[in-house]
């Protein structure tokens, strides 16, 4: 990884959209702060549109493509995307699977979450669980004790054994059964509504991410950056670049590289 500061100004210039994630990219100790807020206006501001990528549920990615200043949001980790058109008032979304096939795969997360919480102590379910249409989010450390990584492998064990995906955050395990991820819905969403290839338009895209679950991301953008917090893991797929700062504040200095050039 190499310092944001020798990000090249005219591949910066170049960039169209923001594609980012949100826990500990965007947010800093679970909260949104006012400079990340304003950092997202100022690059609206600047015409450069803005699409969260994340593992949050259905239900947060509704509010967040309604209120926020976003383009678009897709949500957990490539189920599904929502975009909200202010002049129409019309939300266009699209979800990977269809209703019948989501109701099947929750039955079996149902009682893959119960196998989990029987078998490792201190786990959780995610309080934005209710929230979700397609995942199961066990929590490790948002809102309990701070688990082993013993433990988180023996959780991502569980779903790859019962047949599902499972992908770790830096809060939650998020498994689910399908072969999509974050890499998949992005290149949907901005091939229909934004009229780009994620492979022919690769330099006019930049990926910012903290964590193992934003690997495809890191891996297929030309332009990734990982916000210094992203040390914090082992990486088989590290970003390109990296800010000097954590998590919100690490958001806001790849914000100002990217208005520098405007």
């Amino acid at each position: 990884m190499r310092p944001l500061a020798e990000f090249p100004a005219q591949d910066r210039r170049n960039i169209q959209v923001l594609l980012s994630d949100i826990d500990d990219t965007m947010t800093t100790d679970g909260r949104l702060p006012a400079a990340t807020l304003g950092a997202l206006e100022d690059l609206a501001a600047a015409g450069i549109k803005i699409v969260p990528v994340t593992g949050r549920p259905a239900g947060w990615c509704d509010h967040i493509a309604r209120m926020w200043p976003v383009d678009a949001v897709i949500g957990e980790n490539g189920a599904m995307w929502f975009s909200y058109d202010r002049k129409t008032r019309k939300m266009f979304s699209h979800f990977e699977k269809s209703d019948q096939e989501r109701t099947q795969d929750r039955a079996r997360l149902d009682a893959l979450q119960n196998r989990i919480l029987e078998a490792v102590p201190g786990a959780g379910i995610a309080s934005d669980q209710f929230c979700r249409i397609a995942d199961l989010a066990i929590d490790f450390c948002e809102d309990v004790d701070p688990l082993p990584q013993n433990a988180i492998d023996r959780i991502v064990a569980m779903f790859e054994d019962a047949g599902a995906v499972a992908k770790v955050s830096s809060i939650h395990v998020n498994g689910w059964f399908g072969n999509y991820d974050k890499k998949s819905m992005t290149a949907h969403c901005m091939s229909k509504r934004f009229d780009l290839d994620i492979a022919a338009d690769n330099a006019k895209l930049v990926f910012a991410g903290d964590s193992p679950n934003d690997q495809p991301m890191f891996e297929h953008f030309i332009h990734s950056v990982g916000v210094a917090n992203v040390r914090d893991f082992e990486l088989d797929h590290p970003p390109q670049w990296v800010t000097q700062n954590r998590a919100g504040a690490g958001f806001v200095e790849l914000a100002a590289a990217l208005l520098q050039t405007r």
